[in-house]
C-alpha cells in the first residue's frame, strides 16, 4: 500500500471517530449514553484500496465500507458519557461500568495529573472510550470551562495530560448609586449575581447587608473579565471596590501573592477579613433585636432577648461567624436545635431554632469562618422560621450588631513593597469611575 493511499484511509477512519464524538456532545443529556464506533484493524499488507465510503446511521453507528481488495478486520469501540452523581467516586463508577480497577490504578498513578481523576465532582461528565473487549482506551474529564483532563492508553500504560483552552483577561469597571436594592442596581450596572455576591462578601465584615443598606449608598467596582475562545465565562473576579454606606467609605483591593493565594486589604495594607463576620446569614431581615427587656412572643412575658433574630426561609444556610470549634450540637429547651461555637478562649457564638444540622459535623469539629453549620427553621419556641444568633465575650452576652470586633491584621512588612506596586494602579482606577458616577447622578437630580 503506498503512503498516499494509507494516509487517505487513516483520514477516513479519523472522520468516523470525530462524527461519533460529535454525536455524543450534541445528544440530549442523560445519565449515560453509549455510541458504538466501527474501527479498522489494518494488517501490514500491501494493498491498494479503492474508494472509502463513510455513512452515518440515525442510531449513532458509524459504518466504514472497506475496499474489497484489502482483507481488513473490524473492531468495535464504545464511547460512553457518564454524568457524575452525588456520592459517586471514580472507583464506584469503574465498578458500575465493569471497567478494570488495574487500569484505574495505572491512570491515577501515571503522573501527578493522574491523581486529579480521584477528585471528580458531581454534576460534571466523564467520557469513556473502550475497545471491543471492554478495555479502557481513553478517559476524559472536563474539570471546568478551561481545563480538560485526558488519559490515553499507550500499550499497557496510560499517558495523562491537562489540556487548557486559550484564556484572555480584560479589566472592566462599573458603578452604581443604590435606589432600589444592591441586587437590582448591581444588575443594572452590568454586574452578574456572582459578582454582586463577591462584593457583599468582601465588605461583610464591616457592613450588615441585611440591615445597613440605605438609598443613595453607592459602590464602584474594578473587576477582571475572563474570555475562553473569545466567549466570556462566569469567572470574573473583583480587583478593587469602594462602598459608601451611610456616609462611611470602605475600600478594598485584591492582593495576590507568588503562591497564588489572594486576599483583600485596605489601601494601607490592613486585611478586610476580620476575626468575625457581622452576620451569620446573607441578606436576611432582622425580625427582633438585642433587647434585655423584650416581651417574649410565645411566653407573653418580659424575658431578655440576648441576641438578634434573622427572619429567613426554612432551609436557608447558617454560617459560623468566625473560626472555632463546635462545643454543643443538639436540642436546648426553647432554643430548639442549637449549635454553639467556641472561638478561642474569649469569644463564643450561638445559633438556634435550626431545622437541621450540617451533615458531617459533630461536637469537637473545627469550623472555618463562613462555613455552613446548619439551616434555618423554627424548632423550639418559635413563631416562624428564623435564626436566633448570640455573641458572647468572656461568657457575657453582647449585642452582635454593635459589639466591637477584633481589629484586622496588617500585611507583612516584607510584602508591603510588592503590595503597593500591585494594588496602587487598581486603586487609581476607582477614582475616575466614581467621579463619572457622581457627575451623572447629580445631573439627573
Amino acid at each position: 500500500m503506498d503512503s498516499n493511499n494509507f494516509r487517505f484511509l487513516f483520514l477516513g477512519v479519523s472522520v468516523i471517530f470525530t462524527l461519533a464524538v460529535a454525536y455524543i456532545l450534541t445528544s440530549p443529556n442523560s445519565s449515560e449514553q453509549e455510541v458504538v464506533v466501527s474501527q479498522l484493524a489494518i494488517p501490514a499488507i500491501d494493498a491498494e484500496p479503492t474508494d472509502l465510503l463513510v455513512k452515518n446511521s440515525d442510531i449513532g453507528k458509524t459504518i466504514a465500507l472497506i475496499p474489497k481488495k484489502a482483507d481488513f478486520q473490524y473492531t468495535e469501540s464504545k464511547i460512553l458519557t457518564h454524568h457524575i452523581k452525588q456520592g459517586e467516586s471514580i472507583s464506584t463508577i469503574f465498578s458500575s461500568l465493569n471497567l478494570s480497577k488495574v487500569d484505574l490504578h495505572k491512570v491515577i498513578h501515571a503522573n501527578d495529573l493522574g491523581r486529579q481523576f480521584a477528585s471528580i465532582s458531581p454534576g460534571k461528565i466523564l467520557y469513556i472510550n473502550t475497545g471491543s473487549n471492554g478495555q479502557l482506551q481513553q478517559l476524559i474529564y472536563h474539570k471546568n470551562s478551561i481545563d480538560t483532563l485526558k488519559a490515553q492508553r499507550s500499550a499497557d500504560q496510560f499517558n495523562v495530560e491537562l489540556i487548557s483552552k486559550s484564556v484572555k483577561k480584560t479589566i472592566a469597571s462599573t458603578q452604581a448609586i443604590i435606589n432600589r436594592s444592591l441586587f437590582l442596581d448591581g444588575q443594572d450596572a452590568g454586574l452578574s449575581d456572582k459578582l454582586i455576591m463577591q462584593l457583599a462578601g468582601i465588605f461583610a465584615w464591616d457592613i450588615d447587608f441585611a440591615l445597613s443598606i440605605r438609598k443613595d449608598d453607592a459602590f464602584t467596582v474594578v473587576y477582571e473579565k475572563v474570555f475562553v475562545d473569545n466567549i466570556e465565562i462566569d469567572k470574573s473576579t473583583i480587583l478593587a471596590a469602594e462602598f459608601i454606606n451611610q456616609g462611611r467609605t470602605y475600600i478594598a483591593v485584591r492582593f495576590e501573592q507568588e503562591d497564588g493565594s489572594a486576599e483583600y486589604f485596605t489601601p494601607d495594607g490592613k486585611s478586610i477579613h476580620k476575626t468575625f463576620l457581622r452576620t451569620p446569614i446573607e441578606f436576611a431581615r432582622i425580625s427582633s433585636r438585642f433587647n434585655l427587656k423584650r416581651k417574649h412572643p410565645v411566653l407573653n412575658r418580659i424575658r431578655a432577648h440576648k441576641g438578634v433574630d434573622y427572619a429567613a426561609r426554612t432551609g436557608t444556610s447558617i454560617k459560623t461567624t468566625g473560626n472555632g470549634k463546635i462545643t454543643f450540637r443538639g436540642r436546648k429547651g426553647g432554643y430548639g436545635r442549637v449549635v454553639i461555637v467556641q472561638h478561642g478562649q474569649k469569644y463564643s457564638s450561638l445559633y438556634a431554632h435550626m431545622s437541621s444540622f450540617k451533615r458531617g459535623q459533630k461536637v469537637g469539629s473545627v469550623v472555618k469562618q463562613g462555613q455552613t453549620i446548619g439551616y434555618v427553621g423554627k424548632s423550639g419556641l418559635a413563631t416562624g422560621p428564623h435564626l436566633h444568633y448570640e455573641f458572647r465575650v468572656n461568657g457575657v452576652h453582647k449585642n452582635p450588631l454593635t459589639v466591637k470586633l477584633p481589629k484586622a491584621k496588617s500585611i507583612k512588612k516584607s510584602l508591603l513593597a510588592s503590595f503597593k506596586k500591585q494594588t496602587q494602579p487598581l486603586i487609581a482606577r476607582l477614582n475616575p469611575v466614581k467621579e463619572e458616577m457622581l457627575i451623572v447622578h447629580y445631573k439627573t437630580e
